[in-house]
């Protein structure tokens, strides 16, 4: 396993560093992207908030992914394929340089599937590389070019997932479960990972909180980490644009909802999925200072939470 800690992740190495160590041969989940769809700073902005991140590569953050890291099996599952795929990739390689033993994806919008095609002949040319995905998204892969001809070439591999019903991997299991959101071309997905000693939650997108079945504070309770969209901070912040048609759980609306878990529960929630305007993003602002001082961690690339 090769690590640069010190290299990418410095704050992390301070803080974390305890969190996962090299002779650990248990699974863990690493957090590759944290921000939206689009990235930071996003396409076309150029925008106070966006500035910095154009003037200071630095500063840039890829589109939300997750990969689980299995040391014993030598193999690595990513939870996504972002657009930023091949950049997350190579981070991971640094990480934990072990195959690549399939994709679970969540559904078709831009950031969370179209990475798929650097897996096609214009670049890898990978080889059968298993993709997890729902009914509707397995059959729009199967349907719908480009990345019908990743099947016919058998850089992919599709496998049909159904809801709550577990993958088996090794020293763990997937578990997806539907969850309400703007389903254009698919369905849309939440997991359930299921390591040896611990559980995670991974919801990078989903609408209100009310509009699914199932008390997320609850949830939250019954696992031991729980990765939650938090797209937006607040209502207001893509100033007069009618954020009703973006429904997204805003962060300040999660830490109302979950007010009065204990602060060990509170402990369990990194709040991910981060729009180009959203304050978070800056870990020196003062509404990222105000999310740590109620409880809640905010997900940065790099962090490690073992299974």
């Amino acid at each position: 396993m090769r690590k640069h800690c010190l290299t990418f992740f410095p704050l992390f190495c301070l803080f974390f560093a305890g969190s996962v160590s090299a002779q650990d041969s248990d699974p863990y989940l690493f957090v590759l992207g944290v921000a939206q769809d689009a990235g930071y700073p996003q396409a076309g902005c150029y925008a106070e908030h966006c500035l910095p991140g154009w003037e200071d590569p630095s500063l840039r953050r890829g589109a939300t992914s997750i990969a689980l890291v299995i040391p014993r099996a030598n193999k690595n599952f990513l939870f996504d394929a972002s657009p930023d795929l091949p950049e997350q990739l190579y981070r991971l390689r640094n990480e934990a340089d072990y195959s690549l033993a399939g994709v679970f994806l969540t559904h078709a919008h831009i950031g969370h599937y179209t990475g798929l095609i650097y897996f096609g002949r214009e670049a890898m040319g990978a080889r059968g590389i298993p993709v997890y995905a729902m009914p509707r998204m397995h059959n729009f892969l199967e349907n719908n070019g480009p990345w019908d001809q990743l099947v016919r070439l058998t850089n992919i591999r599709l496998r049909m997932m159904q809801d709550q019903r577990s993958v088996a991997v090794p020293q763990a299991a997937v578990t997806p479960f539907l969850v309400p959101h703007r389903d254009e071309y698919s369905e849309t997905v939440g997991f359930r990972i299921q390591g040896p000693n611990r559980t995670a939650l991974f919801i990078p997108d989903i609408n209100k909180w009310e509009d699914w079945d199932t008390d997320i504070a609850q949830l939250v309770t019954e696992v031991d980490y729980a990765l939650l969209d938090a797209t937006f901070y607040a209502d207001g912040e893509l100033g007069n644009r009618d954020m009703s048609q973006i429904p997204h759980p805003f962060a300040t609306e999660s830490m109302a909802l979950f007010e009065n878990l204990s602060a060990a529960d509170k402990s369990k929630v990194w709040f991910i999925h981060f729009n180009h305007t959203n304050p978070l993003l800056n870990p020196d602002s003062e509404e990222s200072q105000f999310v740590r001082e109620q409880g809640y961690n905010i997900a940065t690339e790099g962090i490690k939470l073992p299974l």
